[in-house]
């Protein structure tokens, strides 16, 4: 993402190969930062297999990192434009190289969620630095092109993690979707280390606003973590409504200082805008729905059908495939058409995919589900870059990372509290669905229904356990309880994506009122 910066006169005049010699460099790590938001997914079942995760633990060490993205992305960068962004993104790329390393080499889930934690706040140098470095190493002339190649990268990188980390987990382990960013990364440093020149604003006036990032910090992992884990400390317990109440008082107190700062981490007058309004809508819809399947659906292709990590990556080469084939094509249909439409476009098609998921069983046929990621790539490539041109297009140009920061952050917040709500739904509607089957068959219900419920990986032992079903019976009421949990979740994104063509398509009629 890009920032507002003063490019000085000597970035103009570097050579030619110096640039693009940068731009590889730099845009290897943006990917790593975009990859990492997606490739655990389909790891997580063999993580859960060796570290005994239950869902919500699995939920947490995705969540973790967008948490972290969330509080630090505006923040970081910031510091980099105060700082120098070459230093910062040294220092953010080793930090990161070495949460990847560590997270690797986890022995339990607490370590490995600590880990996730510290990679997603290095991760927010990764993303905020790389376009600022970018944009001022290529001359005015060259740097929408570069923009738009570095924003292609990420995308590729958004949506071929699942992929990857399927490939990785069935070859070495998962234990190297972690640490195959370790050699990219010094891959990445030994490009920069010749090609990138030290750049900041030095038009910057004020500095860092520590009261805004405090309590954004604060606010946002109350919310995600009461939203995680109120399904296990119960809804109406002290901790869960502490950590909301918590989170309330937090969050309206950083809007009251956010109006008051000088240089506020989001400015709030940017809601005024309905270009900008659509890019936050559309920017926190659609992380909410990649996060959501790109969680349930692995952990579904492994304890529902059986699928390994090769397969399951090969299952998701549809959606992956056709967002990256169509990128490219989506930035000269946003120029000819205007972002909007083409959001709504994006938006029907994710509606589409997500009532084509409701229809999940043991049974359902491939070419299903085949078809229903075929339609999220092509609402996820139809989303992305739109939405960006949107963010950008409701600000002038020196408050570009403004704008960006603030988009990404909702989108960040989407992909945290769509999972987190889609986690939820699965829950209750999994156990309720378990209860019911095993009362009409005379079994007695327990707390042992919650957990398996909360840790599919042990269901089948718990059932086994606790009633007197044959293999073919538990195999049949395990399913069919996933399945209603993964339903439901659907159905939320459904919802969502709904939701987001109607304000879509109402300040597209406000548009055309006033245009008239």
């Amino acid at each position: 993402m890009t920032s507002s910066t003063t490019t000085p006169k000597s970035a103009t005049k570097a050579p030619s190969d110096r640039r693009w010699w940068a731009f590889a460099g730099v845009s290897l790590i943006s990917f790593l930062g975009c990859i990492d938001l997606t490739i655990v997914n389909t790891a997580a079942p063999q993580i859960q297999k060796d570290l005994g995760a239950s869902v919500t633990d699995l939920q947490l060490i995705v969540n973790m990192f967008i948490v972290a993205l969330s509080m630090f992305m505006v923040t970081m960068g910031r510091l980099a434009d105060s700082y120098g962004r070459r230093r910062v993104l040294y220092i953010g790329t080793v930090v990161f190289g070495l949460a990847s390393l560590g997270a690797g080499f986890a022995p339990t889930t607490g370590w490995l969620i600590a880990f996730r934690f510290l990679q997603g706040a290095a991760g927010a140098i990764l993303y905020t630095s790389t376009g600022a470095i970018v944009q001022n190493a290529f001359p005015e002339s060259q740097r929408g092109r570069a923009i738009g190649a570095l924003y292609g990268v990420n995308g590729v990188g958004l949506a071929i993690g699942p992929m990857l980390g399927g490939v990785l987990v069935s070859a070495a382990g998962w234990h190297w979707v972690f640490w195959l960013n370790v050699p990219l990364v010094a891959l990445a440093l030994s490009l920069c280390s010749f090609s990138v020149r030290e750049s900041r604003n030095e038009e910057a006036t004020t500095g860092v606003d520590w009261p805004g990032l405090i309590l954004i910090s604060l606010g946002i992992p109350a919310v995600v973590l009461a939203f995680t884990l109120g399904g296990t400390w119960g809804w109406t317990s002290l901790p869960t409504l502490g950590l909301l109440a918590f989170a309330l008082i937090v969050l309206i107190a950083f809007y009251l200082v956010e109006k008051r700062a000088a240089d506020p981490i989001i400015r709030f007058s940017l809601f005024k805008h309905r270009a900008f309004l659509a890019a936050i809508v559309s920017d926190f819809a659609l992380a909410s729905f990649y996060a959501t399947v790109l969680f349930l659906l692995p952990l579904y292709l492994d304890e529902v059908r059986g699928y390994d990590g090769y397969a399951t990556g090969a299952l998701l080469l549809p959606c992956t495939a056709v967002m990256a084939v169509l990128s490219p094509f989506v930035g000269r249909l946003t120029d000819r058409y205007g972002p909007r439409k083409i959001l709504i476009a994006g938006f029907t098609a994710f509606t589409v995919s997500a009532l084509l998921f409701t229809q999940l069983t043991a049974d359902t046929s491939l070419f299903l589900i085949v078809v229903a990621l075929v339609a999220m790539g092509l609402a996820w490539g139809s989303v992305l870059g739109p939405a960006t041109v949107s963010a950008l297009s409701s600000v002038p140009e020196r408050q570009a990372g403004l704008a960006m920061g603030s988009s990404w952050t909702f989108h960040n917040l989407g992909g945290a509290i769509g999972l987190a709500a889609g986690i939820v739904l699965y829950r209750v509607q999994a156990e309720s669905h378990l209860t019911d089957t095993l009362s009409a068959k005379g079994v007695a219900i327990g707390p042992w229904t919650r957990d398996a419920v909360a840790d599919p990986e042990r269901a089948a032992e718990l059932l086994k356990e606790h009633t007197s079903l044959n293999a073919h019976d538990i195999t049949d009421v395990f399913n069919q309880m996933f399945a209603h949990g993964t339903q439901s979740a659907m159905w939320m994104l459904v919802g969502t994506s709904a939701a987001a063509l109607i304000i879509l398509g109402l300040l597209s009629l406000t548009d055309r009122r006033q245009a008239a």
